[in-house]
């Protein structure tokens, strides 16, 4: 077969993406803050944008002023012609774009919740438990003044420095004692080798360790320790109440920690009522005596979006409209430079035109990122408003391609829209991500249940039941099936570990054992 060249002409469709519809793309995925970082930095390389100040008036349509930005801006991104990156490269959009069940997804904000809840319950151990003071961030507030705000607390650092001073006189002493803690993690724990430390400061390891036995006995008590155990105990010695029996239950806490109260007590050699009065005592330490010092101020989540009640019984939405400076094209500047251009009108004509092309687009890309934001949002409150109305328990299955053909949109553009933004609602802040939900059948073949609502109806059971009934898994299976739930014994176990609820054994161990207690 003889080879030749010949020309040939075809006609084919092309990913084509121009950078400004990119950043419009990317920038529906930015949360407040990194949004409000990147007009930061374009505020400094664009002369032409300015903040507008709380009290201007509004500016007219600012895609007018400029030149011609595309018109078909909101049906781009409705496409959203990056989804369509499969096509060009090997891999699916399910692998770009992960649509990941959000009932996974909050496993670590609801166990967090969940243990709050369950220290809150344990009365007895509330000396474990430190509180954590907070403020307001917002300086600008009329009613907040610099004198009202609490002064800065004291770090353990500072703490502990402050009584190095008067502890010795021994200036090599008292350097390494101040290496040492500098070396304590946030709990007051020194986890640093002393071997280590004694090669890296070029002192004797009799010195390192004398250093540690100082720390030993600065306040908190506890403070320095290398574990939970010796922590416990320099506490216990420091009451007076180190004994032989102690000292056996801080080397066993590994059965206390699973209540195994027979084979403590033999370890022990103590009967019912003092391995009882020795466990009070212990719940009485501190385990973490340096986390009352450094303590944060809790960052508030600032929400993107408010639903708030009506009068009719219905919900509004709205933006949070605070979360963003409001921009300003700034044509008097602009006139000012073309007219002391110096006869350079060519360079500085194409300059300000660039300039000000990308600031009109970026203003009409914020524009419309708005209105993608309460659009997606105000769908998500249609398809969820039992939610709102009665708690999680009449929560609806949700996914991404549900709400996305609700409001003729791509699904991958709202994924990108629902990603780090949050909806402040009566009954609290949730991420945007939070309403979407798999499905779990049910028994009559109706409508299906929220995966969200089954893990609360479980945790509630679990919850309610008796110290002396335990349920099991298969027992929790046969009570949500009667109330026409169709799941399986695995998918209890997975969704009951994930709320890190122990097992019907292991609870009815911790419930025999807070009887006896």
């Amino acid at each position: 077969m003889a080879l030749a060249q010949k020309l040939d002409l075809r006609q084919g469709q092309q990913l084509v993406m121009t950078p400004q519809l990119q950043q419009a793309i990317k920038m529906l995925q930015m949360s407040n803050l990194e949004l409000g970082e990147f007009i930061a930095e374009e505020l400094e390389r664009n002369p032409l944008l300015e903040i507008a100040s709380p009290d201007s008036a509004p500016e007219p349509d600012h895609a007018a002023d400029g030149p011609e930005t595309p018109a078909t801006l909101e049906k781009e991104l409705a496409q959203d012609r990056l989804s369509r990156t499969e096509e060009t490269f090997d891999t699916g959009q399910e692998n770009i774009y992960a649509d990941e069940a959000a009932a996974d997804r909050m496993n670590a904000k609801q166990e967090s919740t969940q243990s709050l809840e369950s220290v809150g319950a344990m009365s007895e151990a509330s000396a474990w438990a430190t509180v954590g003071a907070g403020g307001s961030s917002r300086f600008d507030d009329p009613e907040t003044s610099l004198e009202a705000t609490h002064s800065r607390e004291e770090t353990l650092r500072e703490h502990l420095l402050g009584q190095l001073g008067s502890s010795t006189t021994d200036a090599a002493l008292r350097l390494v004692t101040a290496d040492l803690i500098e070396q304590l993690d946030e709990n007051g724990y020194l986890r640093a080798d002393l071997v280590g430390a004694a090669e890296r400061l070029g002192a004797s390891l009799e010195t390192v360790a004398a250093a540690a036995d100082l720390l030993k006995s600065f306040d908190p008590v506890g403070v320095g320790a290398a574990d939970l155990r010796e922590c416990l105990a320099l506490q216990l010695i420091d009451k007076n109440r180190f004994d032989p029996a102690m000292e056996a239950l801080l080397e066993n806490l590994e059965l206390l920690a699973n209540h195994e109260l027979p084979k403590l007590m033999k370890k022990c050699g103590v009967d019912e009522e003092d391995i009882r009065e020795m466990i009070s005592e212990i719940r009485a330490l501190d385990p973490k005596p340096g986390a009352k010092f450094d303590t944060d101020i809790a960052q508030t989540m600032i929400p993107d979006v408010y639903v708030i009640e009506n009068r009719f019984g219905g919900w509004n939405v709205e933006l949070n409209t605070e979360t963003l400076p409001r921009l300003l094209l700034n044509k008097s500047y602009a006139a000012e430079i073309a007219r002391s251009a110096n006869g350079k009108t060519g360079e500085i004509t194409e300059y300000l035109t660039e300039r000000q092309q990308n600031a009109s687009w970026l203003m009409k890309s914020i524009d419309q990122r708005a209105k993608t934001i309460l659009r997606v949002a105000s769908e998500i409150v249609r398809q969820q408003d039992g939610f709102f109305a009665y708690g999680i328990s009449a929560m609806r299955p949700l996914n991404l391609k549900a709400v996305a053909d609700a409001i003729d949109m791509h699904e991958s553009t709202v994924s990108r829209v629902t990603s780090n933004k949050y909806i402040a609602t009566p009954r609290g802040v949730f991420e945007m991500k939070y309403f979407f939900t798999p499905a779990i059948a049910s028994m009559d073949g109706e409508d299906a249940y929220s995966a969200e609502a089954v893990r609360h109806r479980i945790k509630r059971l679990i919850d309610n039941e008796p110290a002396d009934d335990v349920l099991s898994d298969d027992r929790i299976v046969a009570m949500l099936r009667s109330d026409g739930v169709d799941i399986a014994r695995r998918t209890v176990a997975k969704y009951r570990e994930a709320m890190r609820i122990p097992s019907s054994v292991r609870r009815r161990k911790l419930k025999s054992a807070e009887l006896v207690l």
